[in-house]
């Protein structure tokens, strides 16, 4: 692993406990020689974990769409922001210059990321652990949203595990470490088996 790309919100939250994890994952990365890649915000836990790793000494990469530079305030303090012209494109270049997924506390961006890492993981399109950290029982409802997926019969039971939890960063930096990605199945018609 040389890069991992953290997907986290671009607030605070209502506890300290998400700032020191966002810190705590900053600080893991540097340590372990390897650099961070994010959506480019200085605000929030995004803007945390990325001025964290940056004072630690790792390189950091930073990617946001034109629309929200200023509505994240962009992290000018970088010397790698990137500024591309779609969500679309800055999470595909989250993804081609990562090795791995961390998923910090967040919402509906931060979800809606890590799900679709998990869905190319799940379609073969990229290879890459996904790993939750679980910060205060942060993640533990969408656990079981995920698990009630696999009980109904609408996730694979190989592809359940992909979601991994992590209780800290540096369990989470292990778990992605560890990782082998599954086979990717073969999706069946009607009637086959």
């Amino acid at each position: 692993m040389r890069r991992v790309c953290v997907f986290c919100a671009s607030a605070t939250g209502a506890r300290p406990e998400y700032a020191q994890a966002a810190e705590a994952l900053g600080r893991a990365i540097a340590a372990r020689g390897m650099g961070l890649v994010f959506g480019g915000g200085g605000v929030g836990l995004m803007g945390i974990v990325s001025r964290t790793a940056l004072a630690a000494g790792a390189p950091v990469t930073g990617i946001i769409p034109h629309g929200l530079v200023k509505r994240e305030a962009g992290n000018g303090d970088l010397p790698d922001l990137r500024v591309v012209d779609s969500m679309h494109e800055r999470k595909a270049l989250m993804a081609e210059m990562s090795d791995g997924f961390i998923v910090l506390p967040g919402g509906f961006g931060t979800l809606e990321e890590a799900v679709e890492a998990l869905t190319w993981l799940q379609l073969g399109i990229q290879r890459k652990g996904v790993v939750f950290v679980d910060t205060l029982g942060y993640w533990q409802k969408q656990m079981a949203m995920f698990d009630h997926m696999l009980a109904e019969g609408l996730l694979r039971p190989e592809m359940r595990p992909m979601a991994m939890l992590a209780p800290d960063p540096e369990a989470a930096l292990d778990a992605l470490d560890a990782f082998t990605p599954p086979e990717v199945p073969r999706w069946l018609r009607p009637g086959e088996e």
